[in-house]
């Protein structure tokens, strides 16, 4: 048995899985979770703005600080989206390397998601046609597996940038969601020659985003990982509880009892998005001869993929 921990920096949140790894299978020790937008306006600015920085860096060290204590053996830092395209990334990644201990890495979008693709795997049964979407902050990786072949493909669309990219008023407005449909139809365009979403028979949704999203269509009375993890929400469920998100104003997302108050200013556009990729793929699928009517909600994500990949 080994103690891991895993940090996952991205765009809107930092996380740690504290686990124990034996014969390929996790234990988890501890899952913290907080939300420090580190991608605040990376988008428009291509870099980092100080305070994003400033909270992300203490966050991390009261991460490390776990690690000691809980005697971590191995520990990997990977940050993604915001990080890929900051410029003055360096300055965070020096930072996060004297607090750690170890070389942070940024992922490529590809790495991404074979990642999120093993960590939301690991805990179903084998199935052909598998897209595992991870909807992040400042990206969304699709990832088709198929028998032992693998296609993915990065998408610049996440809750974050499409909420500074498109949304202009609360709760976004018919021209706000326009803009944020154009945008994640586009970046699924350039996804086509990469992940054919006409082979699809099973889309497991991965990450805060869709998480929350299935909690409102479950209508949970607060936010129960275990009531969301392997939830297989119907088609038509899972999307009326985009449209009902995306179409709250802020106090009554506020309000609900499973909200993170650092998704508040973000579901929205997350809810749009998510609509998105599962009309699309589910057109994609029509439009080959099958059909598609549930997806899948996993709680399990590139968080245990990288915890997984220090047993390796």
């Amino acid at each position: 048995m080994t103690r891991v921990a895993a940090i996952d920096c991205g765009t809107n949140s930092i996380r740690l899985l504290i686990a124990d790894v034996a014969d390929g299978k996790l234990t988890d020790v501890a899952r913290t979770l907080k939300v420090v937008r580190l991608g605040q306006g990376v988008d428009r600015t291509g870099r980092f703005d100080d305070a994003a920085l400033d909270r992300t860096l203490d966050t991390t060290r009261e991460y490390a600080a776990q690690c000691r204590d809980s005697d971590v053996e191995r520990v990997r830092f990977v940050a993604t989206s915001a990080t890929r395209d900051a410029a003055n990334r360096l300055v965070f990644i020096d930072a996060v390397r004297d607090i750690i201990g170890v070389e942070p890495e940024v992922l490529a979008g590809t790495e991404e998601a074979e990642l999120s693709f093993r960590g939301a795997t690991s805990v179903l049964p084998p199935g052909p046609g598998r897209l595992v979407v991870d909807l992040g902050g400042g990206s969304t990786e699709l990832v088709l597996g198929d028998g032992g072949d693998l296609s993915s493909f990065s998408m610049d669309v996440g809750c974050v940038r499409m909420t500074e990219r498109n949304v202009t008023s609360d709760p976004p407005s018919a021209d706000d969601r326009a803009g944020i449909v154009r945008d994640v139809n586009a970046a699924i365009d350039g996804a086509a020659a990469s992940v054919d979403l006409g082979r699809v028979r099973e889309v497991v949704g991965v990450a805060g985003t869709i998480t929350t999203l299935t909690a409102h269509a479950l209508r949970l009375d607060r936010y129960d990982p275990g009531a969301i993890n392997g939830t297989r929400s119907s088609m038509s469920a899972m999307l009326a509880a985009c449209d009902e998100l995306a179409a709250m104003p802020r106090e009554q997302r506020a309000a609900l009892p499973y909200m993170h108050p650092g998704r508040v200013d973000v579901i929205a556009a997350g809810a749009i998005t998510w609509h998105t990729v599962l009309t699309r793929t589910v057109d994609a699928v029509a439009a080959a001869g099958g059909s598609l009517d549930s997806v899948v909600t996993s709680e399990h994500d590139i968080l245990d993929g990288v915890a997984l990949s220090l047993a390796d």
